[in-house]
Formats: C-alpha cells, structure tokens, sequence
C-alpha cells in the first residue's frame, strides 16, 4: 500500500490597514530596532508618523522589511545594498507586469 506524505505550511497575510510599531515590525521581521532604524533613513522603509516612538508601518513595510532582512543576512547587503536591490526588484515586477499585459 502507498504511504502518502502530507505537509502543512502555514502564514499569515497582513492587510496594508494594519499598522505596527517598529516594536512590532522588530519582532515580526525578526530585525533590530537600530537596523529598521537605518532603512527609514535610507528610504528602504516609510513610515508614517514624524519620529521613531510615533511610526506605524504598513503591511507592505513587513514584507519589504523581511525582504530587506534577508537580503542582509543571506547576502550580507549594506544598507544601501539592500535599498539599491528592493528597488531592482520593484523594477523587475513592475516591467514583468507590463511584459504579462502585453502578451
């Protein structure tokens, strides 16, 4: 008889309403405070709010946050690395989106 192997995989989808603390942004993208800190001023983050104990970021800034982290960790990216390659990343979705419109 053939054993049939199951895999869960679970995640959460996080609206673009939902506003977190960079406390909370620290923890869900398991990132420094100092480190978020570092992309706001890079432009690699934007929150709303005019300093650190007033910003909410978006469900968007959790996925370029952890998209951000990864890229420092895996890749070992220096601020600005990360912020040159969110961009080229963007840039490589958006010209996908309109290559898929034109076909």
């Amino acid at each position: 008889m053939a054993q049939t192997n199951i895999t869960w995989i679970e995640g959460s989808v996080v609206e673009n309403e939902v506003h977190m603390t960079i406390v909370e942004l620290s923890h869900a993208s398991c990132t420094p405070q100092e480190l978020i800190m570092s992309w706001v001023t890079e432009g690699v983050l934007s929150p709303t709010g005019a300093s650190p104990e007033d910003w909410r970021f978006s469900g968007d800034s959790l996925r370029r946050a952890k998209t951000a982290a990864h890229l420092t960790h895996d890749l070992e990216l220096n601020v600005p690395g990360v912020a040159l390659a969110l961009e080229l990343l963007e840039e490589i979705t958006q010209l996908r989106a309109l290559l898929n419109r034109q076909i």
